[in-house]
């Protein structure tokens, strides 16, 4: 039995110290267990531990279903995870993630403990600006249609602003005017040249969506009268390119190393082999960025956002500089010994409105468990996740590969899949990731020799495998 290290013969616990990401051995926990450990570090009440956990049936019901979409006809779950070692500006962050592909919460707590070695990462934002969209065509006079929106500028702000005055007391609202002449780019282009109108908004916590369509909807006719064009689209853009976030980190070498492994220093010269290779190829960086919206989509899903915004504005702003690239980079720095990472994400989030009304899940993870208080903030976190996520995945991806830990976690639903049950399935699990032996085929034999051999004590053979 392992001593601690006064000698005594019991196994040293940890302490987990209220509000703290570090929960040694969540992963080897019951589910019980660590809505325990949770409930503890994030001083949840009962009530939310057990609306997170799901104890009673699932946190989200059919009533409440009904009214939040059309044609509802039951709930689709999907597992909540705990990432754990985030830390944030200097504050300790647990992370739920709603997901259901194996190993994202892994790689992420795991490249989040990577970074924490480094001193946690830093994040900055910009302000919470959003773009809505007004398409004018026909406009006679593209240059004379310009001069009359410049000299009512002040006018169409104020009546986007009469629109919503909370918006307005709260410190936001319509903040300028942008104008953009698009000519067609293709032989086949059916239009003329076109003037588009960016109404720029400070949406403040708000994801910003109602309020900007609403306002775009309310422009259009005097649009339409101040450039003697036809308005047809007025809508939000989900290019949030004035709405962005920054996160980076840095890792020391001696992090990165794995016993008698690759070193350090070989492990962060081959991550940011890696990285280069996404900066320069759109074939490899569409994966490499994929990679990292798993750990945000997750975190947003668990958060109640709108992930689809997200996920579409990230792609397009690895595209603005006319080719597709990476949205982190890592950098080997042989001065300090450590690799240094940087990720910048539009990112349209909100903590009022919408789900977070309604889904107690929801209500749970952003009041209780992250305890946010603004936009920002739930901002740093989710760029945060993304670059804890592709540190762990181009680690992985530089040293033994990527399959070998995913497909070790895949394990537990062929197992499942293969109809194990109770103690049965980390049995088999464990067994299949041995022999390295992931098909359907394979883990109904195993099963099936488990259950021959030891039927009055199922696990009994794989235990000592």
């Amino acid at each position: 039995m392992p001593k601690d290290k006064a000698g005594g013969g019991h196994e040293m616990q940890e302490t987990i110290p209220i509000h703290s990401s570090r929960i040694p051995g969540f992963y080897k926990m019951t589910v019980e267990a660590r809505l325990e450990a949770l409930t503890s570090a994030a001083a949840l009440t009962m009530e939310d531990a057990c609306l997170l956990g799901g104890t009673q049936g699932t946190s989200l019901s059919v009533e409440v279903a009904d009214r939040m979409v059309e044609n509802c006809v039951g709930v689709f779950g999907l597992p909540i995870g705990i990432g754990v070692n985030l830390l944030v500006n200097g504050m300790d962050r647990l992370v739920p993630m709603a997901v259901e592909e194996p190993s994202i919460i892994a790689g992420f707590s795991h490249g989040a403990k990577l970074l924490r070695d480094g001193g946690g990462i830093s994040t900055e934002s910009t302000e919470p600006l959003m773009i809505g969209q007004i398409q004018v065509l026909d406009v006679p006079d593209l240059e004379a249609a310009m001069e009359a929106i410049e000299a009512f500028r002040h006018n169409l702000l104020a009546d986007a602003n009469s629109l919503d005055p909370a918006l307005v007391r709260a410190g936001g609202g319509a903040r300028d005017i942008e104008l953009r002449v698009l000519e067609p780019t293709e032989p086949d282009d059916p239009l003329g040249a076109m003037l588009v109108l960016h109404l720029v908004v400070d949406v403040r916590d708000a994801m910003g969506a109602n309020a900007i369509n609403t306002m775009a909807e309310k422009l259009a006719p005097r649009i339409e009268s101040l450039t003697g064009g036809r308005v047809r689209l007025r809508i939000l853009s989900n290019l949030a390119d004035k709405r962005l976030t920054t996160a980076r980190g840095k890792v020391p070498f001696a992090s990165l190393g794995q016993g008698d492994g690759p070193r350090g220093r070989e492990v962060a010269l081959g991550i940011q082999e890696a990285s280069v290779l996404a900066e320069r190829d759109p074939y490899r960086a569409a994966t490499h960025n994929k990679g990292i919206m798993n750990g945000v989509d997750a975190f947003l899903v668990a958060t109640g956002q709108d992930w689809r915004a997200v996920e579409a504005g990230a792609h397009s702003f690895a595209a603005r500089k006319g080719r597709y690239t990476a949205l982190a980079r890592w950098r080997a720095h042989e001065d300090d010994e450590a690799l240094e990472g940087e990720i910048t994400l539009p990112m349209a989030v909100g903590t009022v409105g919408g789900v977070l009304k309604t889904h107690p899940s929801v209500q749970v993870a952003v009041r209780s468990l992250l305890k946010l208080q603004s936009a920002s903030e739930l901002a740093s976190l989710a760029a945060s996740v993304g670059l804890a996520q592709n540190l762990a995945a181009l680690r992985a991806l530089s040293t033994e590969g990527i399959q070998r830990g995913h497909m070790g976690l895949h394990a537990r639903n062929v197992a499942a899949a293969a109809g194990a049950r109770g103690d049965e399935v980390d049995a088999l699990a464990k067994e299949l990731a041995r022999q390295g032996a992931y098909d359907a085929a394979s883990a109904e034999a195993l099963l099936a020799e488990l259950r021959r051999s030891a039927p009055a004590a199922p696990s009994a053979m794989l235990r000592s495998a």
